[in-house]
């Protein structure tokens, strides 16, 4: 049997949740599947496939639904002798289902959270609803990376074609039991110090203007609490601003994005991410696998890693106040630490390896590409 050629697409090249599970993806494929890469944008996960020797091709572009590069896509398909087509969320679908529709090509769409969400005003709601309706309809087959999200989908529109395939992670790479360095050293935190973390985005999905309220509370309770806060993205400026004007220099370490998140995962206390939506979160599987206690928002996929009080706290959305306290629950309970931690491994371990993503992915791979074929044959 020949290789099935995939083509993976995705909006950016920079690292976010979409792109960590397209790298763990690809890694996890077997030698039956050859996967071509096509992003909108440059960033270091084109980098990683290209020094491993996956192809991966840039057409530029930051706009959804952007037809003009339509006709590159299709002929690029068609150059490539593309078997199958997997887009991984909204924005790449947009720009790929069409040229893929147009040259009969089995399409997958990849929900990895959809497009539409709370914070946004009743007309683009309803506007981006319509849109993701229309989208998957003329996807050959819709993955939801959680059941709530999959849920979310039938209630607003149908979903016939959909079947849920749980995000996974590298449970090797983030394993607690292994050697890391010591990040507290590198950031003069001293080891004793009750330390925060918050590793995402910065973004207005992960909302940090609440987490900085929120530390902005817990600083005026215990003041010796620190916060590690890593990442980049288009609300960095506003944070760095929030920060200032609450004179919390001294308590938020802010850094860039990093690629060492196993190493700071092994470094702090506790992990919190008070998203606005979700698919399911990998960076809130990661935290688990690293045994650390959670404290995270009810968004789809999240409430399916978390049990309130069991392995981490649910807080509501944009509620400083809650996440504040329920920060602080850990502070003063270091003993419920240990036991969600330990909780939290073994639900990871158990269920969530990316492993077991891989093989279901690649089933529908093998499955789409012989209906392909024996339709070819009958023609």
């Amino acid at each position: 049997m020949s290789k099935i050629r995939v083509l993976e697409t995705i909006r950016q090249g920079q690292i976010g949740g979409g792109e960590s599970h397209l790298i763990d993806l690809i890694d996890g494929l077997s030698d039956n599947i050859e996967p071509v890469v096509l992003s909108f944008t440059d960033g270091f996960m084109i980098d990683y496939f290209r020094e491993g020797n996956v192809k991966t091709h840039i057409i530029p572009t930051l706009k959804p639904f952007d037809y003009k590069v339509w006709k590159e896509i299709k002929s690029f398909i068609i150059d490539e002798k593309i078997d199958i087509v997997h887009t991984h969320g909204t924005r790449s679908t947009t720009n790929v289902l069409w040229p893929a529709r147009q040259l009969k090509m089995p399409i997958i769409y990849t929900v990895h959270g959809w497009s539409f969400h709370q914070d946004q005003s009743a007309l683009v709601r309803r506007v981006r609803t319509f849109s993701e309706g229309l989208l998957t309809r003329f996807s050959t087959r819709v993955i939801n990376v959680s059941e709530t999200n999959r849920q979310t989908g039938k209630k607003l529109f149908k979903l016939n074609n959909a079947v849920v395939i749980q995000n996974g992670i590298n449970i090797k790479r983030f394993n607690p039991d292994k050697t890391y360095k010591n990040i507290r050293k590198e950031l003069g935190i001293d080891e004793k110090t009750f330390l925060i973390g918050y590793c995402a985005r910065i973004t207005i999905q992960k909302d940090p203007e609440t987490f900085i309220k929120a530390v902005d509370i817990i600083h005026k309770k215990e003041p010796a609490i620190k916060v590690l806060m890593i990442g980049d993205g288009d609300l960095k400026e506003m944070a760095t601003g929030l920060i200032r004007e609450y004179q919390l220099e001294d308590v938020i370490i802010s850094q860039d994005f990093r690629l060492d998140i196993p190493d700071v995962l092994k470094a702090v206390d506790v992990y919190c991410l008070p998203s606005l939506w979700e698919g399911l979160s990998l960076s809130l599987l990661e935290a688990m696998s690293m045994k650390k206690a959670v404290v995270a928002t009810p968004t789809d996929g999240t409430v399916e890693l978390i049990q309130d009080g069991v392995n981490g706290f649910l807080v509501p959305f944009k509620d400083p106040e809650k996440l504040a306290d329920a920060l602080l629950k850990y502070y003063y309970n270091k003993e419920l630490i240990v036991e969600h931690g330990e909780y939290s491994r073994n639900l990871v371990k158990n269920n969530f390896d990316a492993a077991i993503m891989c093989d279901k992915v690649e089933q529908i791979y093998n499955e789409l590409y012989k209906k392909k074929h024996s339709s070819v044959i009958k023609s």
